[in-house]
């Protein structure tokens, strides 16, 4: 049976559609038409002229719910990603912060099983660390941080074939070359994070195949003086290569928004993506934090000594509010940056990412004032 979304303006890879309709044939978009008549025997969803817009395609993200990935279960898992699907997250990367070798040997085996069903939204995991400055550590839990160790990562690069799709760490590390090229030719991307990098380790990071920037802005140094002289910070020589893509955390909080939108006037639409690198007591009635040193606090979450952020509670939706009210970026552009760049980032752009016939029916809508009015996740009706 066909559903026929309709009623409000459609973004399509060609730009708005007006007067258009969505249709979905199970888990699939069948096509994108220009009309809004009915289809014989479909189910008529009527939008009430909110945007309809692809779903939200989430490339950080720690937990929701309550739950932590970085337990490890089928439950944690199902209960995070089914709290973030109801805020218009249709595909995520579950991320484990620093974490041992058995958390991680666990995550990735509790992912393979979840992305048995093709029709999941989990895409693949991401491993935030362990390889880091300490400098830089921020919430990370210091006792697990570490230089690259080549017979942990080619193990869990072995083990994670298929599952584990990101990896990040910090490029200055002893080790970092061989490391960038074991995640390259395992087809994981390797991403530069909690970092005191300069621009040379950035430059030579990049040309191995670490192309993209965790939490961009966050635990990273901008420029600074080293005497009378100027030293470009790690933010700045991301920013100077042209090909390294970034995301930010959209909360309006841990980047305030005319950093955001600075940021996005440089990178483009095309090389940025918004993240919420949020934490288990996002999307969760309860306002308790997962790890016991985090606080939550003026709405975001924070190390209890106020030292650093922590993470943040936000879902998709307040991502998408906070670009367009705040950071004063484009709609269009902002729908873009959670679904169509973090499909090309992360290489499911030919499922997902945008609405289009063949791909996934990832659906969400927004109303002009950018609250969530609907969600869909390959064909099934999750919010309405």
């Amino acid at each position: 049976m066909y559903k026929q979304i309709f009623g409000g303006r459609i973004l399509t890879p060609n730009g708005w559609l007006y007067n258009g309709s969505v249709i979905v044939e199970g888990s699939k978009i069948f096509a994108v038409e220009n009309t809004e008549l009915p289809i014989v025997g479909a189910e008529r969803i009527n939008v009430q002229g909110a945007d309809i817009v692809p779903g939200g395609i989430e490339l950080h993200v720690h937990g929701g719910g309550g739950r932590d990935f970085m337990e490890g279960t089928r439950e944690a898992f199902d209960v995070a990603v089914n709290a973030h699907l109801h805020y218009g997250t249709t595909s995520i990367f579950p991320t484990l912060s620093s974490s041992t070798l058995p958390m991680m040997e666990k995550a990735i085996d509790t992912c393979r099983e979840i992305m048995e069903n093709p029709n999941s939204p989990v895409q693949g995991l991401h491993f935030e660390g362990p390889y880091f400055n300490t400098a830089q550590a921020g919430a990370q839990i210091p006792e697990w941080i570490t230089a690259p160790i080549p017979q942990d990562y080619n193990a869990l690069l072995e083990r994670g074939k298929g599952v584990l799709r990101r990896w990040d760490e910090a490029p200055e590390l002893p080790g970092t070359e061989d490391f960038i090229r074991a995640c390259v030719k395992s087809g994981v991307l390797p991403s530069i994070a909690h970092t005191r990098a300069q621009y040379e380790n950035v430059h030579n990071a990049n040309l191995l195949g670490m192309t993209h920037a965790t939490h961009f802005y966050n635990a990273m140094p901008v420029v600074y003086k080293n005497r009378e002289y100027k030293v470009p910070g790690t933010v700045e020589s991301i920013l100077a290569e042209k090909n390294m893509t970034i995301e930010m955390i959209a909360d309006g909080i841990h980047v305030p928004p005319i950093m955001m939108k600075m940021a996005w006037q440089i990178k483009g639409t095309e090389n940025t993506c918004f993240i919420t690198d949020s934490l288990a007591c996002a999307a969760f009635d309860e306002p308790i934090a997962f790890d016991p040193r985090v606080i939550l606090e003026d709405g975001v979450c924070k190390l209890a000594d106020r030292s650093a952020l922590a993470g943040s509670i936000a879902t998709m939706d307040r991502l998408v509010r906070t670009a367009y009210q705040q950071a004063d970026i484009p709609l269009e552009d902002v729908c873009r940056m959670i679904s169509e760049a973090p499909a090309k980032i992360m290489g499911i752009y030919d499922r997902k990412g945008s609405l289009q016939s063949g791909k996934d029916a990832d659906i969400i809508a927004f109303d002009r004032s950018q609250n969530l009015t609907f969600v869909m996740q390959c064909g099934r009706v999750v919010r309405k």
